[in-house]
């Protein structure tokens, strides 16, 4: 599988919406700014988030109702928001790294395969060694205690640091873990697996659209 120039730029261009964010997150989140563009920049991921589970709907008067509502809790909700933006910002870190963290744990728990095991079938077409399968559940513990870990740090930080180093760690620190975690993992899989039975980026990157696909379809 090969990466075209479409897919470079698309990725390109999400990393700098992304640092983009993220800097605007940082100066909102910490009272710097106007106070309608800090809440705006605060309440995008959930309304990002909302609207793309209203599209999955495919049916336009449940999308239409949808989109109504939420517009219309935005309007009655913002004055609130806007006397609140550290803690909109706040809600949004924790709860992403929550959700992130029982993603990952809820596949742990029962008779089911764990998360990345599941992308490592499709990415091998169903064939795993035990090498793989135990490198795979392994992984999928590794990240959930990395957002687990990562939601309680904020946490703390957000009820017993200065805000300016909250948001310094929530909003510029956390991709730079994400990114030192996915270098730790990388290391950790060229240790535990043969070269024969380690992925491509690429094909981890078509194993979860795969996934994403047939669960949005």
């Amino acid at each position: 599988m090969t990466v075209s120039a479409t897919q470079v730029l698309r990725s390109l261009t999400l990393v700098a919406l992304m640092a983009a964010w993220a800097i605007a997150a940082y100066f909102g989140s910490t009272g710097r700014g106007r106070p309608d563009f800090n809440t705006a920049v605060g309440a995008a991921p959930f309304v990002a988030v909302l609207a793309m589970l209203l599209w999955r709907a495919r049916h336009p008067v449940g999308i239409a109702a949808g989109g109504l509502l939420l517009a219309g809790a935005l309007v009655w909700l913002w004055p609130s928001l806007r006397n609140n933006v550290t803690l909109l910002f706040f809600i949004e870190h924790l709860g992403t790294n929550l959700a992130f963290a029982a993603l990952f744990g809820k596949t742990l728990i029962g008779s089911g395969e764990p998360l990345i095991t599941q992308f490592a079938r499709i990415v091998n077409n169903g064939m795993l060694s035990a090498r793989q399968l135990r490198y795979t559940r392994q992984a999928t513990q590794a990240w959930t205690g990395f957002f687990i870990a990562n939601a309680t740090l904020s946490a703390l930080l957000y009820t017993r640091a200065p805000h300016a180093v909250w948001s310094f760690y929530a909003s510029l620190l956390t991709a730079p873990l994400i990114g030192l975690m996915f270098a730790a993992e990388h290391l950790w899989r060229m240790h535990a697996l043969p070269p024969e039975e380690r992925p491509r980026i690429v094909d981890v990157a078509r194993a979860w659209r795969q996934r994403t696909s047939a669960k949005g379809s």
